[in-house]
């Protein structure tokens, strides 16, 4: 079962590796005819030291079959051994380039690979595992893999031709020496087929609780201030060294095998060469063979044993990249819940009508939203309001196929967004989060992700638009300033000024605010609510707010409760009918007075 189960992890992984491979095969036939090339001069290499000692004992008196040595033919063949060693350096070189080359563009492109598939994979997927474990996948993980086709298992393959071709000479030179040779052989393959096995195991559980220890790190650094704060750096350090001692036992238990396996090769070779070497010796004095054909075929044997020593090596690395490779394997064979259909409806830029009719949402399989529906016009300013938890933040997410209804339908100007080009879609809408991350780099940067062929005077302009131009302005180097991570050295309204500049700048039809001024002190929420009125004008807008100054700033107000709607009217209207409306919206805005006058 174990072996089968080996297989099955090698062969996914070699499954990966193959497409980012195939476009490199001809400088991998290359590195391969160079290996071979290398095999060729291994096996040439000891015959002018044959040469050499035959002919001197010739020379001595002993009938070798040899001519008597002379100063010209051992000069022709040190320069022949000289040539020799030459050329296998210069195979092996080239061997090694090819493969290490071949080797690293075949990463690359798998990395690239692995990242695109995970970047599109829905929020829930991201929601369930942890990134640390999958930031690990693609980097060291992807990186481990290469040791399987290229790195480790080409040389592997060409140590396997050194080995039989070297067999092929020995049983040729002397038979019965070469039975011994076999039997090395053989009780190699037999050993290392068993260890190979319990390395990948290990290797497995290794990369396992190496994941793990990358999740407690993050986990830790990404809470740090909550971690000073409450005076948890004790807490978190000892969970941070448990992670890391299990790491460490896992990991020794890895190399262990490894190491275990080498030096029982090791031992392999040392028994084989004394027996060879008595056995040869016999084999002189009987007349069976020559001195220089002892030389020689004790020569092939140590050729012979290093592959055996290398194949040792090498599949404890390959055993360790499989397990890699398994769980690079097990990422990618996550199904992307929402794709693009095969052929999209043709959108450009759509007019902004959205329309959910009996929507039913869940979420991690509890049922979100409740045969909602909602029609909202091209240019309308909607709100979205009520209780937390009631199903606000999935109706619309469900407008960037963030996630998709498991029955009804949502369509952006009469299309079913099914139907859409997934790219397309979403270039059509701008959405705002709570917590406005920005990325490192500038604050130009920043803002033009919003549209990247933007000019510098766009940007700004943008920027003006969204009331951040001043305080950019302000900074050490203006536009200029570099953000640190997440854009943690700027407040939150100044994040959100930048994200709204960003979506200004992006100019989508339909625009979507979840909670944008959540956690800003009066002054930032008044500076990002007159952002986000010039931000929504003339645009489909939807605003997720617990915020009644939010709320009644809106064409519309939508409540939303327990995954239903219900109450939707014009905020006048609403302050005017609805008592709990009212109620809700005094408690709301009691730090500024009754909104509701302002709004009549």
């Amino acid at each position: 079962m174990s072996a089968r189960v080996r297989h099955s992890a090698l062969t996914r992984t070699l499954r990966l590796v193959g497409p980012g491979l195939r476009p490199h095969l001809l400088m991998v036939a290359g590195g391969t005819l160079a290996l071979m090339c290398e095999v060729v001069f291994r096996v040439l290499e000891p015959w002018p030291m044959k040469i050499v000692v035959d002919s001197v004992l010739s020379s001595l008196g002993t009938s070798t079959g040899y001519a008597p040595a002379s100063v010209l033919g051992l000069v022709a063949c040190g320069a022949g051994l000289v040539g020799i060693v030459f050329m296998r350096a210069l195979c092996n070189y080239l061997a090694t380039v090819s493969f290490a080359l071949a080797g690293s563009r075949t990463a690359i492109a798998l990395r690239a690979r692995a990242f695109r598939h995970v970047a599109g994979l829905s929020q829930q997927f991201h929601a369930r595992n942890r990134s640390a474990d999958t930031v690990q996948r693609l980097v060291s993980d992807i990186a481990r893999m290469q040791d399987v086709a290229v790195t480790a298992g080409l040389p592997l393959a060409a140590n396997v031709l050194t080995l039989l071709v070297m067999l092929g000479v020995m049983v040729v030179l002397d038979p019965l020496l070469a039975i011994v040779v076999v039997a090395a052989v053989v009780a190699f393959f037999v050993t290392s087929s068993g260890s190979s096995r319990r390395i990948t195991s290990a290797s497995r559980r290794t990369r396992k609780s190496e994941g793990q220890l990358a999740n407690t790190a993050q986990e830790a650094l990404a809470t740090i201030r909550v971690v000073q704060a409450y005076g948890l750096e004790g807490l978190i350090l000892e969970r941070f060294v448990g992670a890391n001692r299990t790491s460490l036992r896992t990991g020794v238990r890895s190399l262990r095998l490894a190491a275990r396996l080498e030096r029982s090769t090791d031992v392999l070779v040392g028994l084989a060469t004394a027996l060879v070497m008595v056995g040869g010796g016999l084999r002189v004095l009987q007349g069976a063979m020559t001195p220089g054909d002892l030389v020689l075929f004790t020569t092939y044997l140590r050729t012979t044993m290093k592959p055996l020593r290398d194949m040792a090596k090498y599949t404890g690395r390959i055993s360790r990249a499989t397990a890699s490779g398994e769980r690079v394997a097990d990422l990618m064979a996550v199904r992307p819940d929402i794709v693009s259909p095969a052929v999209p409806v043709p959108l450009g830029r759509a007019r902004g009508g959205l329309d959910f009719q009996d929507v039913v949402a869940q979420y991690d399989g509890v049922e979100v939203l409740h045969e909602v529906s909602l029609r909202v016009a091209p240019g309308e300013h909607v709100a979205l309001v009520g209780p937390s938890g009631s199903g606000k933040s999935t109706l619309v997410s469900l407008v960037v196929r963030a996630l998709d209804p498991v029955a009804g339908a949502v369509r952006l100007d009469g299309i079913p967004l099914p139907e859409l080009d997934l790219g397309e879609l979403r270039a059509n809408v701008a959405v705002l989060h709570q917590d406005a991350v920005l990325l490192t780099g500038t604050i130009r940067d920043n803002i033009r992700m919003g549209r990247p062929d933007a000019s510098d005077a766009e940007t700004e302009d943008a920027a003006r638009r969204a009331g951040a131009h001043d305080f950019i302005l302000a900074l050490p180097q203006g536009y200029g300033t570099a953000v640190g991570e997440r854009g943690d050295t700027l407040s939150g309204g100044q994040r959100q000024r930048i994200a709204i500049a960003r979506a200004l700048l992006r100019d989508t039809p339909v625009v979507i605010l979840d909670e944008a001024t959540t956690g800003l002190d009066p002054a930032a929420c008044a500076l990002v609510l007159d952002a986000v009125d010039r931000l929504a004008r003339g645009r489909t807008t939807l605003v997720v707010t617990h915020d009644a100054d939010v709320a009644l700033r809106a064409d519309r107000v939508v409540w939303i409760e327990d995954g239903r709607i219900g109450l939707d009217g014009a905020p006048g209207r609403l302050l005017e009918g609805s008592e709990a409306f009212r109620a809700w919206a005094s408690a709301s805005t009691a730090r500024r007075g009754p909104v509701w006058q302002e709004v009549r």
